[in-house]
């Protein structure tokens, strides 16, 4: 947790563990350059000046630099006191942290924090991770205490005649900690008198397991992600119906937390992921929170917040132009040459130009759309060829299809109608280019 010369950044509240954990800091001999840190939540105003006072006293006896911070509480965070205030409290930590140029902020949470907090991530049935507990170390964050009882602490401090103050707001049953402190652990020491280093046995154990496990995922997904974006992550469909599901709640997971806006999905809509993998038909799709959807591909499995593609709605191309379709994000060029040429790629095609009814329509897929695709010559459903290509579900209705009156002429970007392909006689020829629309 330390080395020579080490600047830390010490959470002090006053009370017992902080009060221990500054002591057992200062009397070590590493040379540490400690600096004790007050954090004022705001909803004690009566005490806080009195532990205020205490700490920076304690701090000048024992010759260790004080800084008292403060939290403002934003109007909108009043919900959820308990976990914003954490949030802040940390931040505020990082941030003196940053400013002293110290690698280590240590806190007092001690065997019996780590009990408690393993229950309540039990009762809130969180996953191995929170059945871990508190970490010992966490990137800057060390916890020395994290296997000292609250019970050493208290007669470690009595040894060296050491006064602590008491939070007031951890004898009140207003927080489920303290109804875990103060009514569950004490029932399940009738049960297990042993039951704080149980627990805390236990999460050792589950963490190691975990962080093994998390490696585990990690590896396996780098082999299964086929394409991630700042909206989005595609993963190799068929490997995924393979994986145990163990592992693979832990792949989704890590894919998901890879992708920024994607965080946060809990459990249960993993399971509907998993429930989506193996049970759905190819093109289903699931909506998750946070505007999330999840779409079963014929190769791939999509995870995404973009929006779901627009239907298209009808417009006339007229030759020569560029026509926007803004609700697919596409532009599609006609131009007019009389000299023939082949087109270069899927994304454009070269078409007999006095076979063509000026102008050309452009719209979306309708039912019963068919066409002589190039190459083939046999009438074919628009729908069957999407379903031979590949093309999901929820994308079928944003592909511009390209309309010469009654008869369907280019499925643009991916093929063209046999009727209307150069003949040796063509003396005007007509292309079309699907491009990006340009944001």
């Amino acid at each position: 947790m330390l080395a020579d010369g080490d600047t830390v950044i010490v959470g002090l509240s006053g009370g017992a563990d902080s009060v221990t954990l500054l002591h057992v800091l200062r009397e070590l001999d590493l040379g540490l350059n400690l600096c004790a840190v007050y954090i004022d939540h705001g909803l004690r105003p009566a005490e806080t000046p009195l532990e205020i006072e205490f700490c920076a006293n304690l701090c000048k006896r024992i010759g260790v630099s004080f800084c008292p911070e403060q939290i403002s509480l934003p109007p909108q965070k009043i919900t959820n006191t308990q976990d914003t205030l954490r949030e802040l409290r940390y931040g505020i930590l990082e941030k003196i942290a940053y400013e002293r140029k110290a690698g280590r902020i240590a806190l007092g949470h001690n065997k019996d924090d780590q009990a408690e907090t393993v229950l309540l991530n039990f009762i809130r049935g969180s996953a191995l991770a929170g059945l871990g507990g508190i970490p010992p170390c966490r990137g800057k964050i060390i916890r020395p205490l994290i296997d000292s009882t609250r019970a050493d602490i208290e007669k470690y401090l009595d040894s060296i005649g050491a006064k602590f103050v008491t939070d007031s707001s951890n004898l009140t049953q207003k927080y489920q900690r303290n109804k875990v402190r103060l009514t569950l652990l004490p029932i399940l020491k009738a049960y297990n008198p042993n039951i704080v280093d149980t627990l805390s046995r236990n999460a050792d154990i589950i963490r190691d397991e975990n962080s093994y496990m998390e490696r585990v995922a990690i590896k396996k997904t780098m082999t299964l992600m086929s394409r991630k974006s700042e909206q989005r992550v595609e993963l190799f469909l068929s490997p995924l119906q393979t994986i145990e599901k163990a592992v693979l709640r832990r792949v989704l997971k890590t894919a998901l937390c890879s992708v920024e806006s994607l965080k946060g999905i809990g459990a249960v809509h993993i399971d509907d992921i998993i429930g989506l993998i193996n049970n759905a038909a190819t093109g289903a799709s699931i909506r998750l929170p946070k505007g999330i959807r999840a779409i079963k591909g014929y190769s791939i499995l999509t995870i995404t917040k973009e929006d779901k593609p627009a239907r298209i709605n009808t417009y006339a191309l007229n030759i020569p132009c560029e026509l926007a379709i803004k609700e697919a994000g596409v532009v599609i060029r006609a131009t007019l040459t009389d000299a023939p040429q082949d087109a270069p790629d899927k994304r454009s095609i070269i078409l007999d130009g006095e076979s063509l009814l000026h102008p050309l329509t452009v719209r979306g897929r309708c039912n019963g759309d068919y066409f002589y695709p190039m190459g083939f010559g046999k009438r074919k459903k628009v729908q069957d060829f999407f379903v031979d290509e590949k093309v999901p579900k929820d994308a079928r209705d944003s592909v511009p299809l390209v309309y010469s009156g009654g008869d369907l002429v280019w499925i643009a970007g991916m093929r063209g109608d046999e009727r209307f392909k150069p003949a040796e006689q063509t003396k005007t020829f007509v292309k079309l280019e699907l491009l990006q629309l340009k944001t």
